[in-house]
C-alpha cells in the first residue's frame, strides 16, 4: 500500500507543469475570457438599443401641483424633454397676470381716480378689493392654489392702494408719517386676520408680520421725539415680533417674525448702547440701562423658548451682553475710568457663575460666550500697560550705567486697576480650570490663568511707582518664581511619564499631563519675559548689572541641572551662556577696555563652554552649550575686528579652542576643519597687518598642511584619488602664483614658479598621479609661454604680413592629413592619464 501511494504521488507531482508553463497557460486563459466578455458587452448594448427603439413613449407622472383643471398633460417622455416644465409655465403666467392686474390698479388709482365721484370711487375700489380678497377662498376649494396665491397678492396690493386713495381723497391734511403709521398698523392687522382666516394661503400672514415692524418706527419719526423713544419703539416692536416668532405655527410667518425681531432688536440694542455711552449722569445712564435690560429680557425669553439650539445660544449671548453693557454704563458714571473696567469685569465674573446653574444648556453656553468676550476685551485693554511694564526699560539701552531713565506710570495711580483686572482674569480662568475636568478648554484655561497672573504681578512695580531698585528686585523675584513654577510643573510630570508606553508601542495621548506640560512651558516663557525686563533695568548702574546678571546666571545654571526635559533644559543652558557673556562684557566695560581688548576677556566664555562640553558630553544640552559658546566667539571676533593684530591673535586663540575640541572623537571632523580655518585666517590677518602683499606668503601656509594631510590620507587609503588628496593643496599655491607671475616684470618669481611646476610635473609622472601631472604641466607651460611671449611678439612683428596666414594654412593642412594618427595618439594619451590615480 505504501509503495502504491508513493508511486501515485510521484505521478501527480510529475503531471504538474513547471511555473513558466503554468504562467503561460494562465495568460492564454485570461485573454480568452477578456475576448468573451467584450463579445457579451457588445451583444448587450445592441439589445438595449433595440428595446429603446421599440418601447412606447412614457408620459410623465402627474404631481399634486399639476392636477385639477389647471393641469396640462405632458406630451413627451423622458427621452424628449421639454424646455419648460408645466409648473414653471403656470407660475410664469400667474406672476405676469398678477403684475398686470397690479399695474392696472395703480394706473386706475393715479389716472382715473379724479374723473369719478366719491361714491363711484368707493364702489369701484371696494368691489375690486373685496373680490380680490374673496376669490382666493373659492379657488382654493377648486384646488387652484397657485392661482389663489396670485389673486391674494393682488388683493393685498389693492388694500395698500385703498389706504393711499383714502389719504389722497378724504384726509389730505393729515401728517403723512402719522397716517403711514396708522395705515401700516391697520394693514398689518387686516393681513394677519386674513391670513389666519384663509389658512391655505402662504403670503398674507408673513406680509402682516412684516408690516407690523413699521408702525412704531413711523410713529416715532412723525413725533420728533428723542433717541430714547426711538430705542423704546424698536425694542417694543422686537418684543412683539419675538412673541409672534415663538408662538406662530406656520413656518413662513415664524421666519419672517424672527428675522424682523432680530433686525429691529439689533438696531434697538445699538441705539440703547449709544445712549448709555453718551450718558453724562447716573440718571441718564440708568434710563438707558432700563432699555438695555428690556432688550436682555426679550433675548432671554427668546433663548428660553426657542426650539433650536443655535438660536437659543445666540439669544442668550445677546441677553448677557446687554446686561453687561447696562451695568458697565452705569458704573462708568459712578467710578473713575479704569476702575469702571474692573467693576465691569467683576460683573462678568458674577454672571459667569450662572454657568454652573440649572439653566438650559444653550442658555448657559450663550452666557459663557458673552462673559468670555468681556474678559478678552479687558485683556486687550491691559496690553499697552503690560508692554510699558515689560518693554519700557528698553530705553535704558541708550543710557547704560548713567542712572535710571524716567519711566511713565501706567495712567497714574489708576494703573492699579490694570493689575487688579489681570488678577481677576487669572482667578476666573483658574476657577474654570478647576471645574473643567475632562473638557477640551481646560488646558487653555490653565495657560491663560498663569499668563494673567504673571502679567498682573509684572505691572505692579510700574503701577505703584516703585523706586528703581525696588522695581528691579520685584522683577527678579517674579523671574525666580516663574522659573521655580516651571521646574515644579516639569518635575511633577515625571511619575506620569514613567508609566507611558514604550517607544515600540502606539503612544496614547495623556490628557492629565497636557495641562502640566503647558503650564511648564508657559511659566518658562514668563521667566524669560521677567528676566529680560530685569536685565534692561539693571543697565542703569554698574552694580545692578553685575548683581542681576550674576543672579540670572546662578538661576539658569541651577535650573539646567534640575530640569528633567531636554528642550527646556537646553534653552536654560543657552541662557546661562548668554548671562555669562553679558558678565564678561560688563567686566571689560568696567575696566574701560577698548573693544579689541575686551575681546580677549570675552574669549573666556567659549573656552569655558568647550571645557563644559567635554565634561558634560553625555548630557543632551552639551551641544547647545558649545554652540552658544561658538556664538560668543563670533561676538569676540566682531569686537576684535577694529584692530588687525588683535583680530589675528583672537583668531589664533579661537583656533586653539577649536583644536582642543577636535581632540574629542565626537567633535573631531567639524572642530578640526574649524580650527584649520581659524589658524589660516589668523595667519592671513597677521600678514595683512604687516603690509605683506606677496601671494605665496598667504598660500604656502595652506599648501603645506594640505599636502601633508593628503599624503597621510593616501597612505591610509590607497584608493583615494590624487585630485582629492593633492589637488586642493597644489591649486592653492600654483594658481595664485601663476596669476601673479603673468603680471610680474621681474624674473625671480617665474623662475621659482617654473622650477616648482617642473618638480611637481616630474613627481606626478614618476608616481603616475593625475593631479600633480596636470596642474604642474599646465603651470609650467603657461610660465614658459609668459617668458617667451615678448620674443614671439618681436619675431612676429619682423615677419612679412603674408607669412602668418600662410603658416596657419600649412598647419591646418598638415593637421588634416595626419588627423587619424593624431586622434589615435590622443586616445593613447587619454588612456595613459586615465590609468593614473
Amino acid at each position: 500500500m505504501r509503495g502504491r501511494m508513493t508511486r501515485a504521488t510521484l505521478r501527480a507531482m510529475t503531471s504538474i507543469p513547471p511555473p513558466a508553463e503554468e504562467l503561460r497557460i494562465l495568460d492564454v486563459e485570461l485573454a480568452r475570457l477578456d475576448a468573451r466578455r467584450a463579445q457579451l458587452l457588445a451583444r448587450r448594448a445592441w439589445l438595449v438599443s433595440v428595446l429603446q427603439q421599440s418601447a412606447p413613449p412614457a408620459w410623465p407622472a402627474r404631481t399634486p401641483a399639476t392636477t385639477g383643471p389647471d393641469a396640462r398633460p405632458g406630451t413627451a417622455g423622458p427621452h424628449a424633454p421639454r424646455e419648460t416644465a408645466a409648473p414653471g409655465v403656470q407660475n410664469v403666467l400667474l406672476t405676469l397676470g398678477g403684475i398686470l392686474l397690479a399695474i392696472a390698479a395703480i394706473a386706475f388709482t393715479l389716472v382715473s381716480w379724479g374723473s369719478m365721484g366719491i361714491g363711484g370711487r368707493s364702489a369701484v375700489l371696494g368691489t375690486i378689493t373685496l373680490g380680490a380678497l374673496a376669490l382666493p377662498a373659492f379657488l382654493l376649494r377648486r384646488g387652484l392654489s397657485a392661482t389663489a396665491e396670485a389673486i391674494a397678492a393682488v388683493g393685498l396690493l389693492l388694500t395698500v392702494l385703498d389706504a393711499y386713495a383714502l389719504h389722497a381723497a378724504a384726509l389730505p391734511d393729515t401728517d403723512p408719517l402719522a397716517y403711514a403709521a396708522a395705515a401700516c398698523a391697520a394693514l398689518a392687522a387686516l393681513w394677519t386676520a386674513y391670513g389666519l382666516l384663509v389658512r391655505n394661503l402662504h403670503l398674507p400672514l408673513p406680509a402682516g408680520v412684516a408690516a407690523a415692524q413699521l408702525p412704531l418706527l413711523l410713529w416715532w419719526a412723525s413725533s420728533d421725539a428723542g433717541p430714547h423713544l426711538l430705542s423704546a419703539a424698536l425694542l417694543v416692536t422686537s418684543a412683539a415680533s419675538t412673541t409672534a416668532a415663538l408662538y406662530l405655527t406656520r413656518v413662513p410667518a415664524r421666519v419672517t417674525a424672527g428675522a424682523g425681531a432680530a433686525a429691529v432688536g439689533v438696531f434697538g440694542l445699538l441705539t440703547a448702547t449709544g445712549l448709555i455711552l453718551d450718558a453724562a449722569s447716573p440718571a441718564a445712564a440708568a434710563e438707558a440701562a432700563g432699555h438695555l435690560l428690556f432688550a436682555a429680557a426679550i433675548a432671554l425669553h427668546a433663548a428660553w423658548r426657542s426650539p433650536r439650539t443655535e438660536l437659543a445660544t445666540g439669544a442668550a449671548a445677546v441677553a448677557a451682553l446687554a446686561v453687561l453693557i447696562a451695568t458697565g454704563g452705569v458704573l462708568r458714571t459712578l467710578l473713575p475710568g479704569e476702575w469702571a473696567v474692573v467693576a465691569e469685569l467683576l460683573c462678568a465674573a458674577a454672571l459667569l457663575t450662572l454657568v454652573r446653574s440649572a439653566l438650559p444648556r444653550p442658555v448657559r453656553r450663550g452666557l459663557a460666550a458673552s462673559c468670555a468676550l468681556v474678559h478678552v476685551l479687558v485683556l486687550a485693554w491691559t496690553v499697552p500697560a503690560l508692554g510699558a511694564s515689560v518693554l519700557g526699560p528698553a530705553r535704558q539701552l541708550g543710557e547704560v550705567w548713567q542712572g535710571a531713565t524716567h519711566r511713565e506710570a501706567v495712567a497714574g495711580a489708576d494703573g492699579l486697576a490694570v493689575a487688579a483686572a489681570l488678577l481677576i482674569v487669572a482667578a476666573v480662568l483658574g476657577a474654570a480650570y478647576r471645574g473643567g475636568e475632562g473638557r477640551t478648554w481646560r488646558t487653555p484655561a490653565a495657560v491663560g490663568a498663569a499668563v494673567a497672573l504673571w502679567a498682573g504681578l509684572a505691572t505692579l512695580p510700574l503701577s505703584l511707582r516703585l523706586p528703581h531698585a525696588a522695581g528691579l528686585t520685584a522683577h527678579l523675584t517674579l523671574a525666580a518664581l516663574a522659573l521655580t513654577a516651571a521646574l515644579l510643573a516639569a518635575r511633577a510630570l515625571l511619575p506620569e511619564e514613567a508609566h507611558e508606553p514604550a517607544a515600540d508601542k502606539a503612544p496614547q495621548p495623556s490628557t492629565a499631563a497636557a495641562p502640566g506640560r503647558a503650564l511648564a512651558a508657559t511659566a518658562l516663557v514668563c521667566f524669560y519675559a521677567s528676566a529680560l525686563t530685569a536685565a534692561l533695568l539693571a543697565l542703569a548702574t554698574e552694580a545692578a548689572t553685575f548683581t542681576t546678571l550674576g543672579l540670572l546666571l546662578t538661576l539658569t545654571i541651577a535650573a539646567t541641572a534640575l530640569h528633567p526635559h531636554g528642550v527646556a533644559q537646553s534653552t536654560l543652558a543657552v541662557t546661562a551662556v548668554a548671562a555669562a557673556t553679558g558678565l564678561a562684557l560688563a567686566l571689560a566695560s568696567a575696566g574701560e577696555l577698548p573693544a579689541h581688548q575686551a575681546a580677549f576677556v570675552l574669549l573666556a566664555v567659549p573656552a569655558a563652554t568647550a571645557l563644559l562640553g567635554a565634561r558634560l558630553r553625555t548630557e543632551p544640552y552639551a551641544l547647545p552649550v558649545e554652540l552658544a559658546g561658538a556664538g560668543a566667539a563670533a561676538l569676540t571676533l566682531g569686537l576684535a575686528s577694529t584692530d588687525a593684530p588683535a583680530l589675528s591673535l583672537t583668531l589664533a586663540l579661537a583656533g586653539v579652542i577649536a583644536s582642543a575640541t577636535a581632540l574629542r572623537a565626537d567633535r573631531r571632523p567639524a572642530a578640526a576643519y574649524l580650527a584649520g580655518a581659524l589658524f589660516l585666517l589668523a595667519t592671513w590677518v597677521r600678514l595683512a597687518a604687516s603690509d605683506i602683499t606677496t601671494p605665496e606668503a598667504y598660500t604656502l601656509p595652506v599648501t603645506v598642511p594640505a599636502l601633508v594631510i593628503g599624503l597621510l590620507r593616501r597612505r591610509r587609503d590607497t584608493e583615494v584619488s590624487s585630485w582629492t588628496a593633492y589637488g586642493p593643496g597644489l591649486a592653492v599655491t600654483l594658481l595664485p602664483s601663476l596669476a601673479a607671475a603673468w603680471g610680474d616684470p621681474h624674473w625671480l618669481r617665474p623662475l621659482l614658479l617654473g622650477s616648482a611646476a617642473l618638480l611637481v610635473t616630474l613627481l606626478g609622472a614618476r608616481h603616475r598621479l593625475q593631479a600633480p601631472l596636470a596642474l604642474g604641466g599646465l603651470t609650467l607651460a603657461l610660465v614658459a609661454l609668459h617668458e617667451l611671449a615678448p620674443y614671439v611678439v618681436q619675431v612676429v612683428g619682423a615677419l612679412p604680413r603674408w607669412l602668418p596666414p600662410a603658416a596657419a594654412g600649412m598647419l591646418l593642412l598638415t593637421l588634416g592629413a595626419t588627423y587619424e594618427q593624431r586622434l589615435r595618439n590622443a586616445r593613447r594619451l587619454r588612456e595613459l592619464v586615465g590609468r593614473m590615480q
